[in-house]
């Protein structure tokens, strides 16, 4: 049985191929490689739904970017089809589409910070739910088991195959329509790119990759003046927003809850199953982190839990600006933002004894200089004077602000392109001030 792998921007590499090999080279091997596949549909979506339909199965959908070493492994597991999920993707037809041209946009909606994301279809092309969650740059071990994409998967079955049942409310697993069709039709990157991918040359470079989506989303607020709403300033919300850390190894089943959270006060506890969240059946954590994206600044959300045999309704209280505790920086269009409010600097939390050693109150602004951009738009700060190693104490006569995303989202709500901002920075025992131009 065949499964539909949807792989955005290129495919992971599997194990045939040497890592020494250059990202074009790894995009063609990849085409080859599953092209001569019994097991895949390549770049071919429409010929998936329509062998889907035909034999009465549900699509699996996975996005994957090669060029990204994260989740490669995981990636290379699922292409060989690891004993642990094999017989599982033979319940699906399965595609690779190498790329995020000419994506429906409308249609696709998932994490664009992911490096490997999984979506799951009726054949029909409704949505069944989705897979793949990460936390942070390199933990994707922390976030994803093959144990737990098995669970998932197990659930898209079963929820196929009832699918008359929910068909009326997977209707909210489709977002709003997007206002650009395809990620070529976006203004900064239209002319650059056409609906197909260049296997002849600069094959890596002809992709769309998939952070360039939420980056180009961004762009459209930020060219207009308009501050970027925390939706999008804070996207696809984790579990941890509202306290909760899930066992990888499972769909949904809870490890752990933060004390005095939002998911504390709902109730939850661990060893929960998470099972719907505002009506919608979940598969994975990353159905969760959908209901969350599309959840207002404030309100209740129900949320039903299987615990010891029994399903539980609890009430998820969810306090105006909640998703903003969501820490960004580990996303790959962070890098774009700090472009624009930084200047090109990447920011880290001062280490304790650093702090105290200088003397500086917990709660106050206290960041580690830990990289300086040198070229092009990038550069900014270090042209305005700003060195690896310095202390930023205030931002915009700021200190009241204690993390890098908490001053992105100042920089991208409060202020606009052209605006000045004042750096103030220890060097050793001396303050320095700069002043850098936003962009």
């Amino acid at each position: 049985m065949r499964c539909v792998l949807f792989a955005l921007v290129g495919l992971a590499l599997v194990g045939q191929f040497a890592p020494a090999q250059d990202r074009d080279t790894k995009v063609r091997n990849d085409k080859k490689l599953l092209e001569a596949s019994e097991h895949w549909i390549y770049n071919d979506l429409p010929r998936a739904l329509k062998e889907a339909q035909r034999k009465n199965k549900p699509v699996l959908v996975v996005f994957r970017c090669i060029p990204c070493e994260a989740c490669h492994e995981f990636d290379e597991q699922v292409v060989e089809r690891d004993p642990k999920v094999r017989d599982l993707l033979d319940q699906f037809v399965c595609v690779r589409i190498p790329q995020g041209n000419h994506l429906d946009l409308s249609q696709f909606q998932f994490d664009y910070d992911m490096s490997f994301a999984v979506m799951y279809l009726h054949h029909d092309g409704t949505i069944l739910g989705r897979f793949g969650t990460r936390t942070g740059v390199s933990n994707e071990a922390e976030d994803m088991h093959l144990e737990g994409f098995a669970e998932s998967m197990t659930r898209a079955v079963a929820l196929d195959k009832n699918f008359d049942q929910y068909r009326a409310i997977l209707a909210a697993k489709k977002g709003p329509p997007s206002s650009v069709p395809v990620p070529e039709e976006f203004p900064n990157l239209k002319g650059k790119y056409s609906a197909d991918i260049n296997y002849e040359a600069n094959t890596a470079k002809s992709c769309i990759h998939c952070h360039q989506i939420r980056e180009s989303q961004r762009l459209l607020y930020r060219t207009a003046g308009e501050p970027i709403p925390d939706p999008l300033m804070f996207p696809w919300p984790g579990l941890s927003v509202i306290g909760l850390k899930a066992d990888p190894k499972t769909a949904t089943t809870i490890a752990s809850v933060e004390p005095n959270s939002i998911a504390a006060k709902a109730g939850v506890q661990p060893g929960d199953t998470l099972l719907k969240m505002n009506g919608q059946p979940l598969l994975s954590v990353a159905d969760a982190q959908w209901v969350l994206q599309q959840t207002d600044d404030s309100g209740i959300l129900a949320l039903e839990v299987h615990r010891d045999g029994q399903s539980k309704s609890l009430p998820l209280v969810l306090p105006s600006g909640w998703r903003r505790t969501a820490n960004i920086d580990w996303r790959a269009t962070s890098w774009d933002l700090r472009r624009m409010v930084f200047g090109g600097m990447k920011l880290d939390p001062l280490p304790d004894a650093q702090r105290a050693e200088l003397k500086i109150p917990a709660g106050q602004l206290a960041l580690l200089v830990k990289h300086v951009g040198e070229y092009g738009e990038h550069a900014r700060a270090k042209q305005a004077g700003v060195q690896k190693g310095d202390i930023l104490v205030s931002y915009d006569g700021r200190t009241d602000f204690t993390t890098e995303s908490q001053l992105l989202a100042y920089g991208m709500q409060q202020k606009k392109p052209g605006d000045k901002v004042e750096l103030g920075v220890l060097r050793g025992n001396q303050r320095k001030t700069m002043t850098i131009t936003l962009q």
